[in-house]
């Protein structure tokens, strides 16, 4: 696996001061996507240890509330490959943190992933779940921005996402719930937000 870019103080992709990992390669190719140089698979550089590692390292920092990963896509089968022993790394060394974003005194931290994929093509019986590697890294995430960016649904005011089709779950709380997908709920001081 190939990554295009890493971000080491981003607050865009997630709450709070985060670590995010743009991987390479996408065949979705959204119109409009913000990251196009992300879909050949072959962009940017080597996913190593040693980049693992320094990925760890700033997750190590305590104002650091968490790792995001977006693409090109991560969850296209090479990439579920590239990405699932890392993201269980990441989850072993650092327990959930608080929802918030908040950088936790405990070292807790939080893992969003951002996919073009829908909950209901990744979870378990779904088009793009593809078994044990799957559900291994969804059992590692406590965010997902899901479903494709769409052009025509953008919209410049939503908090981290594109388009108003996509959603923010709550992984934890929808792999529980028998009730389906449950949305993360963000700060209420956002919610009162317009422009």
């Amino acid at each position: 696996m190939n990554y295009a870019e890493i971000k080491y103080c981003d607050i865009a992709n997630g709450v709070g001061v985060r670590t995010t990992l743009f991987v390479s390669g996408c065949r979705l190719h959204c119109p409009g996507c913000f990251n196009d140089v992300a879909w050949d698979f072959s962009s940017g550089k080597p996913f190593t240890r040693e980049v693992e590692d320094a990925i760890m390292d700033s997750l190590r920092t305590p104002y650091v509330a968490g790792l995001s990963v977006l693409g090109g896509e991560p969850m296209e089968p090479e990439n579920q490959q590239g990405l699932v022993g890392f993201l269980e790394r990441v989850r072993e060394a650092f327990p959930r943190g608080d929802q918030s974003g908040a950088a936790g005194t405990d070292g807790g931290k939080t893992i969003w992933m951002y996919s073009g994929h829908t909950w209901e093509q990744l979870a378990p019986g779904g088009a793009w779940n593809l078994g044990e590697v799957t559900d291994r890294i969804l059992d590692t995430l406590d965010v997902l921005v899901d479903g494709p960016f769409m052009q025509e649904n953008h919209d410049i005011t939503l908090r981290f996402r594109g388009s108003t089709n996509q959603r923010l779950i709550d992984v934890p709380a929808t792999l529980g719930s028998a009730d389906g997908i449950v949305t993360w709920q963000d700060d209420p001081v956002f919610s009162t937000h317009s422009m």
